[in-house]
């Protein structure tokens, strides 16, 4: 149709070229489309004249102009959408015109086409050096955002690249990280695939298989693929005739179900819902809309407007079989309920419109005047198109730098309905103009593969559950890996972790190793059966020591009592006693003071102890030395040389305590290295050079007194203790020499134990063997505890 501006459409109304083999004896003929008509692309051709029939009959949109068209079909061959392109740059008049063009009469000031990207990019790629804006309304490559090589291209539909940014959300939503891909071999699959398999490594998502397909090259590798992969979950980024042949092939020996993710070109196509195995499917869809007014033209086809049309004819017979019953019409042509790329065509007529009127239109005094007789040249409306920005029934239309709208999609999934026949459901939406993050959402009930309600699995390995962390196999994608348990001391606390964590220092994992818990804090405690039982043998001696010294104290003037040193033995038995009671201050939790005085009681006790020992030794021996003549040894060690000699040897030991104490004094600390489970409550030696000085002054007085006690063993005294003290100390060197490897080799309580324990032993033997013998005598044998006794026996 003639009119004051000319407006390309290029559509792919058949499916291909019309090949002919030439003998170069004929003149060629042009070239022509041959296979089946599509019946959608028939509308989207429509829907151009629509929206340009509505436009000339609007008011407000380029008023007291018409706009004209040029339809042509380019069989979705890029031989024939070279052959367009060169029609819409300089048309195809006999005769050649001499001046600037060749052609005048062909040109267009703006193209709406095509479908596919592959024919898209050829127009193009022609037009564009002679700056013919080419709106199109369905070729989706990302490769023509590229301004560079495509400086004139726009187009109402999104870019590939924010639908791959879509479909590989949606497949991380689900948890998807094992899938299959199947791309058409064509620039919209293998720019499409590239593009979301560039977002879904970045997402963490691996592909099982990459298959290129094309319905002119069929063999079994896509086949196997589908039957044999592990991947349950197929993105299929086909065009909807490769779709439909790759269905076709599949249905004859139907592989497993697959989980469909698709593309927006096939999964809104109502022709590929027959296939009942694809029920589930789920894809991005171009947004549904609304142009009033639409089914009503599509309708209105007169016998006469048909018979003025070859495409139109063709549409008929094939449509009616020669029967002109409007109720038998439904097919893709009258297919206006789900209108999504149609509004893609009907706004891309729009657009153009804006940018003529923008440029051939004045608003003066509320009213608009158009100079359709102004030279308008298809430059002037590709800058126009860059900045227009409208409404059209509800639908806002603008250009980013690239050429591209702002991308939105519709979620759909197609449901199997109780009657068996899959509709087309939509389930949410994706909305590249919100933060990101936010772009995708779910409002809907989605039915997956087999009807299932629950979301299908597709991974190559099961999720690590916290306590485990990822090791990946070798040779295998990331998605492949191997789950091990958390180490030692260390915690995972999400799915699918990286990596262990150790915990804090004083924490502990629990038995999951998921989380860390506050490690036990370990000490010899009054509450521990261990303790009691400790802690009661350490009052009976105590008790012990004190009835004795109650018996002794009795019965002082006796003769067994007299002749043992009484004032030695009233002293040992009250250091016995403080030595029995020492040990309870190893019990409890360590302090500060309760380290310091454990230590120090201990020693300075003990030496006391065997001080008074060393002194009851050294009497006998003295005595003895006494009995014979011209002796007057006794002078030299009476009772104040006696307590001198252990008051002299006790202040050694409190001498070493308080440099101990001064320098480096015992401390409690929190022990986290005998055990990694538990922290031992200990008390430190601070120094321990003056921990085994105590020790080892307590046990050089222990062996001297040894030697002494041996040498006098066989004095001839009936009350001689020499033999006694013997046994007390070999059972007191036996002890501590045993208790040096228990101490270091003890772990974490039982230290203090094994500690206790050498001292009550010691404690035990010396009062048992000392006062033991004596308080029998004098209990139960008193005739023995007599000075006649004592006369008679020598």
């Amino acid at each position: 149709m003639d009119g004051d501006f000319v407006i390309g459409g290029v559509f792919s109304i058949h499916y291909q070229l019309h090949i002919v083999i030439y003998n170069y004896t004929t003149k060629p003929e042009p070239s022509r489309c041959g296979g089946s008509l599509i019946a959608r692309e028939l509308r989207f051709s429509r829907a151009m004249i629509f929206a340009i029939e509505e436009i000339n009959n609007s008011t407000e949109l380029l008023p007291g102009i018409k706009l004209g068209y040029k339809i042509f079909d380019s069989c979705a061959s890029v031989p024939m959408a070279v052959d367009v392109a060169f029609q819409l740059s300089n048309g195809q008049d006999p005769v050649f015109y001499k001046g600037r063009n060749c052609s005048s009469s062909g040109v267009v000031i703006a193209a709406v086409g095509d479908s596919p990207s592959t024919p898209s990019i050829s127009i193009s790629r022609i037009i564009g050096p002679f700056n013919i804006p080419l709106v199109s309304y369905f070729a989706t490559c990302a490769c023509l955002s590229d301004k560079q090589q495509h400086p004139s291209f726009f187009r109402t539909i999104p870019s590939d690249q924010f639908q791959a940014d879509a479909l590989a959300k949606l497949v991380k939503h689900f948890g998807w990280t094992w899938i299959g891909a199947v791309r058409s071999d064509s620039d919209y699959g293998n720019y499409g695939m590239a593009s979301f398999l560039d977002v879904a490594q970045r997402e963490g998502i691996c592909v099982e298989y990459s298959e290129a397909f094309s319905w002119t090259d069929l063999h079994s590798q896509y086949f196997y693929c589908l039957s044999r992969s592990s991947a349950l979950v197929v993105v299929a980024f086909i065009a909807s005739a490769e779709m439909k042949v790759l269905l076709e092939e599949l249905a004859r020996e139907p592989p497993p179900l697959r989980q469909w993710i698709g593309s927006e070109v096939w999964i809104t196509d109502p022709n590929l819902m027959s296939f009942s195995f694809c029920a589930g499917a789920i894809g991005v869809g171009i947004q549904r809309s609304v142009i009033p007014g639409l089914r009503d033209f599509l309708l209105d086809l007169s016998p006469t407007e048909v018979a003025a049309s070859s495409v139109l004819t063709e549409f008929w017979e094939e449509a009616f079989n020669c029967t002109l019953t409007e109720k038998t019409l439904k097919n893709p042509y009258t297919e206006t309920s789900q209108l999504r790329v149609t509004n893609m065509v009907y706004k891309a007529v729009y657009a153009i419109a804006h940018a003529i009127h923008n440029a051939v239109c004045q608003e003066t005094n509320l009213t608009t005047q158009c100079d359709k007789h102004f030279r308008l040249e298809s430059k002037q409306v590709l800058l126009k198109l860059k900045s227009v920005s409208f409404s059209q029934n509800g639908y806002p239309v603008s250009f980013d730098a690239n050429g591209d709208p702002v991308a939105f999609y519709e979620l759909v999934n197609w449901q199997k309905s109780e009657s068996g026949v899959i509709d087309l459901v939509t389930v949410g939406y994706y909305d590249a103009s919100l933060p990101k993050g936010q772009e995708l959402h779910i409002n809907r009930n989605i039915t997956w593969v087999k009807g299932g309600t629950k979301v299908p699995v597709s991974l190559c390995t099961e999720s690590c559950p916290p306590g485990t962390r990822k090791m990946l196999q070798k040779g295998k994608p990331i998605c492949c890996y191997d789950c091990i348990p958390c180490p030692e001391g260390e915690i995972s606390n999400m799915t699918d972790s990286p990596d262990c964590f150790p915990c804090p220092k004083e924490f502990w994992p629990n038995a999951e190793k998921d989380a860390c818990f506050p490690k036990p804090v370990e000490f010899l405690s009054f509450d521990e059966v261990l303790a009691i039982i400790l802690a009661t043998f350490s009052v009976i001696g105590a008790c012990l020591s004190i009835i004795t010294a109650v018996i002794f104290f009795h019965h002082r003037t006796t003769p067994i009592v007299r002749a043992n040193n009484s004032e030695l033995s009233f002293l040992l038995l009250f250091s016995l006693t403080l030595c029995f009671l020492c040990s309870l201050t190893f019990i409890g939790a360590p302090s500060e003071w309760s380290c310091m005085l454990r230590h120090t009681s201990f020693g300075i006790t003990f030496v006391l102890c065997i001080s008074c020992v060393l002194g009851k030794t050294v009497v006998v021996l003295m005595a003895f030395k006494a009995t014979l003549p011209g002796s007057n040894v006794m002078k030299w060690f009476g009772p104040l040389q006696q307590r001198m000699t252990v008051v002299s040897l006790t202040f050694i030991q409190i001498l070493i305590c308080t440099i101990w104490l001064l320098l480096s004094p015992p401390f409690p600390m929190k022990n986290l290295t005998t055990y990694k489970e538990k922290i031992i409550l200990e008390c430190a030696l601070g120094s321990a050079v003056g921990f085994w000085a105590v020790l080892g002054y307590i046990g050089l007085l222990a062996v001297f007194c040894f030697v002494l006690a041996v040498l006098a063993r066989k004095l001839p005294d009936n009350f001689n203790e020499a033999k006694m003290i013997t046994f007390s100390m070999l059972i007191f060197c036996a002890v501590w020499i045993t208790f040096i490897p228990a101490y270091v080799s003890s772990p974490g309580k039982f230290t203090v134990a094994v500690e206790i324990f050498a001292i009550l032993a010691s404690s035990f033997g010396l009062i048992l063997c000392i006062f033991a013998p004596k308080c029998f005598i004098i209990i139960f044998q008193p005739e023995k505890n007599s000075r006649k006794y004592l006369i008679n026996k020598k």
